[in-house]
């Protein structure tokens, strides 16, 4: 990336970044919506690591702690991309794209303010969840192999939703960047392991990236034998994906003059 690019992607990021922790009615739903699914999650289902068969060696704090994680950072990623849409729909977009010589910069300036938003509500979940007994089995190798899972997994989301919005550019098509999202990570082991699921969950659950996503990351905070190369190579491949994508939808609204 050239010096020029550089520093348009670095403005992006610094106007994206100022307008998110400026404005309390979307830093408050970043935090307060997974720290409600936490403490619904783990406090209201702590009984469910009982069931026969529920072979997880940590508490279940630390169990949901991991899906919180991961579903925080791909809302991040769809949040962002709601951004992209209402820079578009008020004329901001269309300026920064004739401004942009490069304009796959602006792109990297907006995965710059996910990967931001991200890592103020991984800080602010880790030691939340410390404080209420999550445990740790993992060495910082492990945390790392987890934590680097939610980055990729941000930027994927990111990538989805930018997308769509560089397609409608419009915050009307918001369901569409947010929905299939929901339902791709609640498609997977959210409350029990894998080996729990029955019936056509499991069958759906055998079948969805997420899910090794998912038990690689419980299996890095908790110290086990994670299967990475399924993990990363699972998330990799859907951000290739998203990024051809976005990159489409980028080449879409240069078209239309934003």
């Amino acid at each position: 990336m050239s010096a020029r690019s550089r520093s348009i992607a670095l403005g992006v990021a610094w106007r994206g970044l100022h307008n998110f922790f400026r404005n309390p009615t979307l830093v408050l739903p970043a935090l307060m919506f997974p720290l409600f699914f936490f403490t619904a999650f783990a406090g209201g289902l702590s009984n469910v690591s009982n069931v026969p068969g529920f072979d997880f060696p940590e508490n279940y704090t630390t169990f949901q702690f991991v899906f919180v994680l991961l579903q925080a950072s791909a809302f991040g990623g769809v949040f962002t991309g709601f951004a992209i849409a209402r820079d578009f729909e008020s004329g901001v977009g269309r300026r920064m794209l004739l401004a942009a010589p490069n304009r796959r910069a602006l792109l990297a300036g907006y995965a710059l303010v996910a990967v931001g938003r991200a890592i103020v509500v991984w800080a602010i979940l880790t030691v939340v969840g410390l404080l209420v007994g999550m445990e740790i089995g993992g060495s910082v190798l492990d945390m790392a192999g987890l934590y680097g899972l939610a980055l990729l997994l941000n930027l994927t989301a990111l990538m989805w939703a930018a997308g769509i919005a560089l397609r409608f550019r419009s915050l009307q098509a918001g369901p569409l960047m947010q929905t299939p999202v929901f339902l791709i990570i609640f498609l997977a082991p959210v409350y029990v392991p894998y080996g729990l699921l029955t019936g056509w969950v499991k069958a759906v659950a055998g079948v969805n990236p997420i899910t090794a996503i998912i038990e690689a990351g419980r299996d890095f905070i908790s110290g086990g034998s994670a299967d990475a190369l399924l993990a990363y190579g699972a998330v990799a491949a859907l951000l290739v994906v998203m990024l051809t994508w976005a990159l489409r939808g980028l080449a879409r609204a240069e078209a239309a003059g934003g």
